[in-house]
């Protein structure tokens, strides 16, 4: 069964035809221009401005790129690293540096990650422009669609300055298309509060979520950000609003804003809302649909896969940079019986899926068998060696297995959707919200809706002694519960701040800086000199 069709939106290009009648004369005749009067003529025209600001979050927010949200969240935190392997892997000391936490203000991957997200906004102002003033009947569509549509670009510029308040906090709220041409630095809390008015005013004016609205922003993914908006409102604005939080964590848990194949609910199969179906997954909220059958792959393999060899292990045509691995500490997080434990990752030895002859190693196991290694380390300091960012072989830490593909013979190969927002995470937050408001112990409420999620990681023989009371479930474990099943999900570092975490502690081959100031990454050098009215972020000049 092939799975629901997608179809890949790209922007509309004008075309310039230039006849030049001598060697002296320049003028230009214009045959052809497209712009907002001439183009958006029908639902496909509009929808193509719509959904482009989408298709771009894509190179920033999803582990397809090497300079985005996801890298940057990822790298700095406390469960994944990208560490020198032999002669791979070292690039400049870029990946070295964001796990030490000793980054600068001129950092090549912050300064494209800058540009990529607020290019996004840019093509989100564009659309907003272009739609505002529009006649949508002169498409056949009414004015409800007009405003839902509107309401769902704002949605998406609130999504975006979400993630780049999470960032780098005190940045500039611009609404118009080069206007300013120098933006003034706007305090964290002003954009807090600028994100929470857009979101408040408009998600009620979406659709709800549904089979036609996945890779759309739906009622439900409105609610799901304001949702964590309010989980992080004490962090971003200064103000705890836990109440907040429940409440359109509720929204989301009650099915309020729509839902996929039934009632809102989790995900019985840990591996159900990452497999190369995940669009029918029950708990899925928010996702890019991507498809490789539509031409756009999620691709995770460049970071996430070995060398060419593993190919072989799953039976797939993709290949990798041999690149992210798990932070050996992190692994250690994981119960031998966690049923995560045994499928999120790639461990131990490898063998070919057809024939079960081991996989070869090509670098320092070049024609020997590769076998995952919980370390770090080179084989030359011995077993006992602390191992560290520049230690690394071909084999070290476990590797990333949560999104399956599926093999090249199968009809939905490589179909995932890539997930921003799922139930289980409406469950952590609701939990750490009702524990906060009763200073930080656990209420039952908030045990049931943690063991509801957990439960699927562990055998019924197992779950007696795992589960928690509300004496065993207190901040510090439900951090360490959110890391082990949101692992891999970019949402790490902003949990760790959240916790008072990410600077005061010390894990695998990381320090404690205890510098509060590294909460927020500095503006790149190259934008504070171009724009004379960006302030830079404190500690960083």
């Amino acid at each position: 069964m092939i799975k629901h069709i997608k179809t890949k939106i790209s922007v509309a290009a004008a075309s310039l035809l230039v006849l030049a009648a001598g060697c002296t004369n320049l003028d230009e005749t214009v045959y052809d221009q497209l712009t907002k009067s001439n183009f958006y003529n029908n639902r496909v025209e509009i929808m193509q401005g719509v959904l482009r600001p989408f298709t771009h979050m894509q190179a920033w927010l999803a582990p397809t790129g090497q300079n985005g949200f996801y890298y940057h969240s990822e790298m700095a935190a406390d469960q994944v690293a990208w560490p020198q392997k032999g002669r791979h892997g070292f690039d400049g000391g870029d990946h070295i540096r964001l796990h030490h936490h000793t980054w600068t203000i001129q950092e090549p991957r912050m300064r494209s990650a800058w540009a990529l997200m607020w290019e996004g906004v840019g093509y989100v102002n564009a659309i907003l422009e272009d739609l505002e003033d529009l006649d949508f009947s002169r498409a056949n569509m009414t004015e409800q669609d007009k405003q839902s549509l509107l309401a769902e670009v704002r949605v998406m510029r609130a999504y975006h300055y979400m993630r780049i308040m999470d960032l780098w906090g005190n940045v500039p709220i611009a609404t118009a298309v080069g206007t300013p041409v120098n933006p003034h630095t706007a305090p964290r809390a002003e954009v807090f509060e600028f994100v929470r008015q857009e979101l408040e005013n408009n998600v009620e004016l979406l659709e709800p979520l549904s089979q036609a609205l996945v890779g759309r922003v739906s009622k439900a993914a409105g609610y799901a950000m304001l949702s964590e908006l309010y989980l992080n409102a004490e962090k971003w604005s200064g103000i705890p609003m836990w109440e907040q939080c429940i409440t359109y964590s509720d929204k989301v848990i009650n099915g309020d804003g729509g839902s996929l194949n039934g009632p809102m609910r989790l995900d019985p199969d840990i591996l159900g809302p990452f497999n190369n179906t995940n669009h029918l997954s029950p708990e899925n909220i928010f996702q890019f649909a991507f498809s490789r059958i539509g031409g756009f792959t999620f691709n995770w393999s460049g970071f996430y896969f070995g060398y060419g060899n593993m190919s072989r292990a799953l039976g797939v045509t993709y290949t990798g940079w041999n690149a992210f691995v798990v932070i050996p500490t992190a692994f250690d997080k994981y119960a031998e019986n966690d049923l995560r434990k045994q499928e999120w990752f790639l461990f131990g030895p490898q063998f070919d899926i057809d024939t079960g002859a081991p996989i070869l190693g090509t670098e320092e196991y070049d024609g020997e068998p590769l076998v995952y290694v919980n370390s770090i380390r080179r084989n030359s300091e011995g077993e006992t060696g602390e191992g560290g960012m520049t230690r690394g072989e071909e084999n070290s830490g476990a590797r990333f297995h949560k999104y399956r593909s599926g093999r090249a013979t199968d009809p939905n190969y490589q179909e995932n959707d890539y997930i921003i927002y799922r139930l289980t995470e409406m469950y952590f937050n609701k939990a750490e919200a009702l524990m906060r408001q009763n200073g930080g112990a656990a209420t039952q409420e908030a045990v049931d809706l943690i063991n509801e999620s957990k439960s699927r990681a562990f055998d019924a023989a197992d779950w007696d002694a795992v589960a928690y009371t509300t004496s065993t479930l207190t901040l510090d474990e439900l951090l360490e519960e959110r890391g082990r099943e949101f692992i891999f999900e970019g949402k790490r570092r902003t949990d760790l701040i959240r916790f008072g975490k990410f600077t005061t502690g010390s894990w695998w081959d990381h320090t404690a800086t205890n510098d509060p100031n590294l909460e927020l990454f500095p503006i790149p050098d190259i934008q504070v000199v171009s724009n004379p009215n960006l302030v830079q972020n404190p500690g960083y000049n």
